[in-house]
C-alpha cells in the first residue's frame, strides 16, 4: 500500500520518537541497524523530513536525529503524505486515470471505503502512540527473529 520509501520513513521515524524522549539524538547508522532498513535509502528519506521539518537534525560529533517539542504531536498522515503525497487517498484502487463516481471502475465503492478509514486511521495516530506501543513491547519495527 505504502512506498518501500513510505515505509522505512514510518518506521524511522516511530523509533526516533521512541528513543527521543530520552534526548537521544540517533545517528542513521543506528538506526538503520535498529529497523532493519537500507542505510543510503532510510538516509536520503530522513534528510527530506528533516527538510520538511517532521523530524530534527543536528550534525557534528554529537549530531544526529530526533524529535523536538514542536514535533511531538506529529500524525502518522503527515509522514505519510511527506514522502508518498496524498495519491493514495484519491487515486483509483486499479490504478485507472479516469475513475470517478461517474465513471468507477469495479472496486470504485468498496475502495473508496478503505481509502476513508485508512485517512481516519493515518489522521488520528500519533508518532507518540506508535512509539509507546514500540517502547512498551506491545509492537516491533522490524521483521528480524520472526
Amino acid at each position: 500500500m505504502f512506498s518501500k520509501a513510505c515505509e522505512y520513513g514510518i518506521r524511522a521515524v516511530i523509533y526516533i520518537w521512541s528513543k527521543s524522549a530520552d534526548g537521544v539524538k540517533l545517528g542513521v547508522k543506528d538506526i538503520c541497524k535498529e529497523i532493519d532498513t537500507p542505510e543510503f535509502f532510510t538516509a536520503k528519506i530522513l534528510q527530506s523530513l528533516a527538510k520538511q521539518n517532521l523530524i530534527s537534525s543536528t550534525k557534528g560529533p554529537n549530531g544526529g536525529f530526533y524529535i523536538s517539542k514542536e514535533q511531538e504531536n506529529m500524525k502518522l498522515l503527515a509522514v505519510v503524505e511527506a514522502i508518498d503525497g496524498d495519491k493514495l487517498f484519491r487515486g483509483c484502487g486499479l490504478g485507472l486515470k479516469h475513475c470517478n463516481e461517474n465513471h468507477p471502475c469495479p472496486i470504485h465503492d468498496d475502495y473508496k471505503i478503505i481509502r476513508e478509514n485508512l485517512v481516519k486511521l493515518l489522521s488520528e495516530k500519533t508518532i507518540r502512540e506508535l512509539a509507546k506501543e514500540v517502547n512498551e513491547g506491545k509492537a516491533t519495527l522490524t521483521t528480524i527473529g520472526v
